[in-house]
């Protein structure tokens, strides 16, 4: 039954998942020059690289490329330069996998109290009790083995045995029950957010939504592996338009899905949060260090589930504030720009008038106008000598 319900389930995947990719396709990317045409906007400024992915998100066959059949190494972010003077380039070890068998280095105040978490209460406690069943494992084996105890013993009960055995144990988890429920509590009361970000996912693919900022949205597409070898991104986590937040702020995220259940995760920043349709998630974290920081969904969403990277870049807030206006939003408190005056608003096309009315001028109203000026053309004449004489005559 369970080998059924795998098929069905690997059967509806590579179903849906030509549908969902024409549909990604075809869509116009809400943040992109489509949609700011349509507004009235001027277009967000891009590289050409991110406008291509854009236009054209990289399959996967392009992401895993056929380089690293052959043998070649994934790109090197310490050599590699962007494509884009203010764009971020990678460090490595930073905010991205790096091969250690160890937690990421944190960023966060959440991540660091969960790394100081696993590192001084877990990782000790799991080393303890492992290295103490151990040692009692080798005792029984060593002290009771049969050559020298023919004859096994026949107690059945020991009261300071049992009572040791079972307080151990609950004073275990009382001592990691206190941080684990401080961590949580942390985590779950966030401080006032400077910044909230939507975040939705699809298939496959990520958009940012920042109502703070006039409710513009950038879409986000994973690289090809030529063009993360361009932008000295890591393989498979690069992305041509990324989340982008002020240093030192408070990020609220609401986290949401377009069609399957994804999960939004920065390993960096101890974030991961599912993303479910008609649901809105809730989750935070706050940088001070301005950097790139990767992370992935952590949920399989379909058959692209590898290929949906996201990328978080933190920048200084004036940087941030450059950034918003290149793509059309405003920072809270600026004031919008001034509308140009509208030429047609005089127009009887554009703004026409109720039947029976003219526009009246000054001295009168719309209904009994006063007319002041009399064009001579529909003046009545005034006689002449000649005229008079004419009309005698006739």
């Amino acid at each position: 039954m369970k080998t059924l319900d795998k098929l069905f389930i690997m059967a509806a995947a590579l179903i849906m998942a030509p549908a969902a990719v024409l549909a990604q396709q075809a869509m116009p990317a809400a943040g992109g020059p489509t949609a700011a045409a349509a507004q009235g906007k001027a277009a967000p400024a891009t590289d050409a690289i991110s406008a291509r992915s854009q236009a054209a998100p990289a399959s996967p066959d392009q992401a895993s490329g056929p380089n690293m059949a052959t043998g070649a190494e994934p790109s090197n972010a310490q050599v590699a330069q962007s494509s884009m003077a203010s764009r971020a380039t990678p460090t490595p070890g930073i905010g991205q996998p790096d091969g250690r068998a160890h937690l990421q280095e944190q960023f966060t105040p959440i991540g660091q109290e969960a790394a100081w978490f696993h590192n001084t209460i877990l990782m000790p406690l799991i080393t303890l009790i492992s290295a103490v069943v151990l040692f009692l494992l080798l005792f029984v084996v060593i002290r009771f083995r049969r050559s020298v105890h023919p004859v096994p013993s026949r107690n059945t009960h020991n009261t300071v045995l049992e009572i040791v055995w079972t307080l151990v144990p609950v004073l275990i988890l009382v001592a990691i029950a206190v941080p684990s429920i401080r961590l949580l509590a942390h985590q779950y009361s966030p401080p006032k957010a400077d910044l909230t970000v939507k975040v939705t996912g699809n298939q496959w693919y990520w958009t940012y939504s920042y109502p703070d900022n006039g409710g513009f949205e950038i879409v986000s597409n994973m690289l090809s592996e030529a063009d993360d070898k361009k932008r000295g991104e890591p393989r498979l986590l690069g992305v041509d338009e990324r989340m982008v937040v002020p240093a030192g702020a408070v990020v609220k995220l609401i986290v949401t899905s377009s069609d399957v259940i994804h999960s939004f995760g920065v390993p960096s920043f101890w974030v991961k949060m599912d993303a479910v349709p008609g649901r809105l998630n809730e989750t935070w974290f706050k940088v001070d260090r301005p950097g790139l920081y990767y992370g992935q969904c952590y949920e399989l969403c379909g058959a692209r589930h590898a290929y949906m990277p996201i990328a978080v870049e933190v920048v200084s807030p004036a940087q941030y504030a450059a950034w918003v206006a290149s793509k059309g939003g405003t920072m809270p408190g600026a004031k919008p720009a001034k509308p140009l005056p509208d030429s047609t608003a005089a127009s009887p096309v554009t703004n026409p008038q109720p039947a029976g009315t003219t526009t009246a001028p000054a001295g009168g109203t719309s209904a009994t106008p006063t007319p002041t000026n009399v064009s001579a053309g529909t003046a009545r004449p005034t006689g002449t000598s000649q005229s008079q004489a004419t009309s005698r005559g006739i």
